[in-house]
């Protein structure tokens, strides 16, 4: 038996029930990282246990890999891929662009996905046979756009300083073609490229964690979503996504140069 949409929005509910009172509420930051900043918050891990506790309940012979809480079972045929708050830094900072993601694999593969913002009470969902909006102003079919070419792009990607050398040419290049670029959206990017509101999202260093959930959502709306070099995106890494094969192949065309 597999979960079905209700069961994925219990496990938002019980996220945003750990996530948005913290959201906002000069909340305690621990930085994982020595040299740099990799910022973990309460709301993190308590989210992530929230959502693993259900798992667990409903679906013990399922795997899980998760964020902030290790991983179960990876060699399983069915895993859950969890991240309680993609953004953090978006969430320490008050700018709700940040996501709850929870991802469902088959034998490796991503097929059912949800990415959910709290606070502005938005959910994408892939269900396996389509993918669906649920918000403020109401509930439809999610389907991506066709914007004809590179030219034509809205481009979307967290910061350009997370590209260094080789990586950040590519990425300049496409840049310099495109109508519009904008930065700092996290997974909310690619939910807006779901929706048909952009065009294509490229970014780099990514975990298993941070597209996981949100893979099934791109693809069931129509759209592209690979590595760099065109493989399967479910280890992250150098990832793009694009809603119309015509702009994605055009950027593929630089990036795996």
């Amino acid at each position: 038996m597999l979960p079905d949409r209700s069961f994925f929005y219990r496990l938002a509910e019980a996220a945003k029930a750990e996530t948005l009172p913290r959201f906002r509420a000069g909340i305690d930051v621990v930085n994982k990282e020595a040299k740099g900043f990799d910022p973990v918050t309460e709301g993190d891990r308590a989210a992530e246990q929230a959502i693993r506790a259900l798992i667990e309940a409903e679906f013990p012979e399922h795997g899980i890999l998760g964020e902030e809480h290790g991983n179960v079972g990876l060699d399983r045929e069915h895993v859950w891929v969890v991240d309680p708050i993609d953004g953090t830094r978006a969430f320490i900072s008050g700018v709700p662009v940040w996501g709850t993601l929870i991802g469902l694999q088959k034998n490796g593969r991503a097929v059912m996905g949800l990415i959910d913002q709290p606070f502005t009470g938005e959910r994408y969902f892939a269900d396996g046979n389509g993918a669906t909006y649920s918000g403020p102003d109401g509930e439809r079919r999610l389907q991506v756009r066709d914007c004809g070419s590179l030219s034509n792009a809205i481009l979307f990607t967290t910061s350009p300083h997370l590209f260094v050398g080789d990586e950040l040419a590519k990425y300049r290049e496409i840049e310099s073609q495109v109508r519009l670029f904008r930065y700092g959206c996290d997974c909310y990017a690619y939910a807006l490229l779901a929706a048909g509101h952009i065009d294509l999202v490229i970014e780099n260093s990514l975990k298993p964690y941070d597209v996981g959930g949100i893979i099934p959502v791109i693809e069931q709306a129509g759209g592209i979503m690979t590595t760099w070099d065109g493989g399967r995106p479910e280890m992250g890494g150098t990832i793009i996504a694009a809603g119309s094969r015509a702009v994605y192949e055009q950027a593929l065309a630089i990036l795996s140069r």
